[in-house]
């Protein structure tokens, strides 16, 4: 099963996100969220598989907490 982990204000962010945890190794998934007029700027889900949800989300909030992403 796949767990949402984070969810991104728009493409760009989401992309970003998504290669520093394949950077570290994750199988990461990407979701749009909302109505598909949106493209790139509506918000995109981050999801993991459940196992790794946990350790994912502590990388995404030091990436975030450094203003890195």
């Amino acid at each position: 099963m796949w767990t949402v982990v984070y969810i991104a204000p728009n493409h760009a962010i989401a992309g970003m996100l998504k290669e520093l945890l394949n950077n570290e190794g994750f199988v990461v998934m990407l979701r749009p969220v909302g109505p598909p007029h949106l493209g790139a700027s509506g918000s995109v889900e981050i999801l993991v598989p459940d196992s790794e949800a946990e350790e994912v989300l502590e990388i995404i909030n030091s990436s975030i907490g450094d203003a890195s992403v």
